[in-house]
């Protein structure tokens, strides 16, 4: 098990709410086709501010969320306006490019989820933006709880579409609880620890940690030691290099420098072939920070 702990960074402004970024990092850019988590709260909004994210771009993924208290508010330039409730799955579509903003709601008190993307396969990321929405059943027995919200786990399978096999699942383990978790081999896995003291095959994983392992594990044997939740994410290698900045994600360089320049017509010029932006938004969407002095490299294998 490789361990990848957290970096703090702020989302937002003046008052922005601060999350833990477990991916990427310097020494791993990619689960499967995994390729962003940011993992936050309980956060008391009262003091945070909770989530503010005006309008902003993506392209070439799809977003994650996934929330375990509070509400988030969503509209986006595909004309989706939903709420983010925890239990269940918001998946948004960016493919060629999409638009959407992200609001904790006026009843939230307390704000504990996670946001993740998929990087979308060569072939599948100019497709159309879309959104769909899931409340999984949960699955369970003598001491655990799983809610599969992507891919199959534990005799469980979401009906989502994404563009590669993958697996996203959240588990709850009460204090005391072994269990044995049957996993694909081709897949690559990761365990995030929400709270808790969770062993995984023996090795410690402590709360807000990212335990990473390469193909050929079978089967992960986790242990809780006190109540215990985790989210398990895998996929096979993803095999193609990516770039990725700001909300983007190309192939290269000049890829996302025109992604950058389209979504700034939008807003200074107010067209764009590839952006639009959501109705009835409340607050002014976000401009693209400035491009790095050099070159942005491809991540990946």
């Amino acid at each position: 098990m490789q361990v990848l702990t957290p970096r703090d960074v702020p989302l937002g402004g003046l008052r922005a709410m601060t999350v833990r970024r477990t991916l990427p990092q310097r020494q791993r850019s990619l689960i499967g086709a995994w390729c962003f988590l940011d993992h936050y709260g309980p956060d008391d909004v009262r003091g945070s501010g909770g989530m503010v994210v005006p309008p902003h771009p993506h392209t070439g993924l799809q977003t994650v969320s996934w929330l375990f208290t509070g509400e988030i508010e969503h509209r986006d330039s595909a004309g989706h306006h939903a709420t983010v409730r925890p239990g269940e799955l918001n998946l948004m579509t960016a493919g060629r490019g999409i638009s959407h903003s992200e609001y904790s709601t006026p009843g939230t008190t307390t704000l504990h989820g996670a946001q993740l993307w998929l990087a979308l396969p060569d072939g599948d990321r100019q497709v159309d933006p879309t959104f769909e929405h899931h409340a999984p059943e949960p699955v369970g027995g003598d001491g655990w709880e799983a809610r599969v919200f992507i891919g199959s786990l534990l005799g469980s399978t979401s009906p989502v579409k994404t563009y590669s096999p993958l697996l996203g699942a959240e588990l709850t383990l009460q204090a005391g609880t072994t269990l044995s978790v049957p996993v694909d081999p081709s897949y690559e896995l990761g365990v995030l620890v929400d709270h808790g003291d969770l062993t995984v095959d023996d090795e410690q994983l402590a709360a807000h940690a990212l335990g990473f392992w390469t193909t050929g594990q079978e089967c992960l044997e986790l242990t809780a030691r006190e109540e215990t939740r985790l989210l398990v994410l895998g996929g096979p290698p993803f095999g193609e290099k990516i770039v990725m900045w700001w909300n983007y994600i190309g192939r290269d360089h000049d890829e996302v420098v025109a992604y950058r320049a389209d979504w700034e017509a939008l807003l200074d010029r107010g067209r764009s072939d590839r952006f639009q932006l959501p109705e009835d938004d409340p607050l002014e969407p976000l401009h693209s920070p400035p491009l790095p002095n050099a070159r942005m490299v491809q991540r990946g294998p």
